[in-house]
């Protein structure tokens, strides 16, 4: 499929699937977007609870909110050991063409990110002494934790485009990797996800969403 590189309404990058219509970020702002779901209505709910935090990525994808959660990482410091799952790695050519450094002013960091990159995939890269990124090039429905991860974050495409990736199926994989009391965010808010997600035991909050969208969901394994 044919994919290039755009920019989006905060200044920073993303691309684009021309076949399917579909960006990998919000075309209202991809850095904005990363924020509010994954940081602030994600990491943030381990703020003053918990140090050492694992996280899961459904879509690794361009490296955003790896890079961002590094990021937060160095200023909370806290012990985040993330794993990033994807199942069609973006090309060098892409990675090159994106200006997240720069747009986070995080040019000291260009380094990591560079590196979050080029590291071979299934081996723990330690980017800092609080944080461990392992990339694993895995589809989705392959996944098999069990109790694992504190947070993910899900950012598959989206359901119009992969329905597979937002079924009772898939999401009873992401409560069983869930530690519990375990918290998966996602900028979806569709009812059937929703709806899949309370099938398989979580809790779902609908949380105000990034700019361009309405609502977001948010979704707790119980304790």
């Amino acid at each position: 499929m044919k994919r290039r590189v755009v920019k989006t309404a905060d200044g920073s990058t993303t691309i684009h699937i021309e076949e399917w219509g579909e960006h990998y970020h919000s075309t209202h702002g991809a850095i904005q977007e990363a924020y509010h779901v994954f940081i602030d209505m994600g990491l943030n709910c381990f703020l003053n609870k918990q140090k050492v935090i694992s996280i899961l990525e459904i879509g690794f994808g361009t490296g955003l909110n790896a890079f961002i959660t590094y990021l937060e990482c160095l200023k909370r410091q806290h012990d985040i050991t993330y794993v990033g799952v994807e199942g069609y790695p973006v090309s060098a050519d892409e990675i090159a063409a994106l200006n997240y450094v720069e747009a986070l002013e995080a040019t000291e960091y260009s380094t990591v990110f560079d590196t979050m990159h080029v590291k071979p995939w299934e081996q723990e890269i330690v980017l800092s002494e609080n944080f461990k990124l392992t990339k694993r090039n895995q589809f989705f429905a392959d996944i098999t934790d069990k109790e694992t991860f504190d947070l993910i974050y899900f950012d598959a495409f989206g359901a119009r485009v992969q329905p597979d990736l937002w079924t009772e199926a898939i999401f009873l994989k992401m409560f069983e990797a869930l530690k519990s009391g375990g918290v998966l965010v996602t900028y979806a808010a569709k009812g059937s996800v929703r709806r899949a997600m309370l099938a398989v035991g979580f809790t779902v909050e609908r949380l105000p969403g990034p700019p361009g969208k309405r609502e977001m969901l948010r979704a707790t394994k119980p304790e």
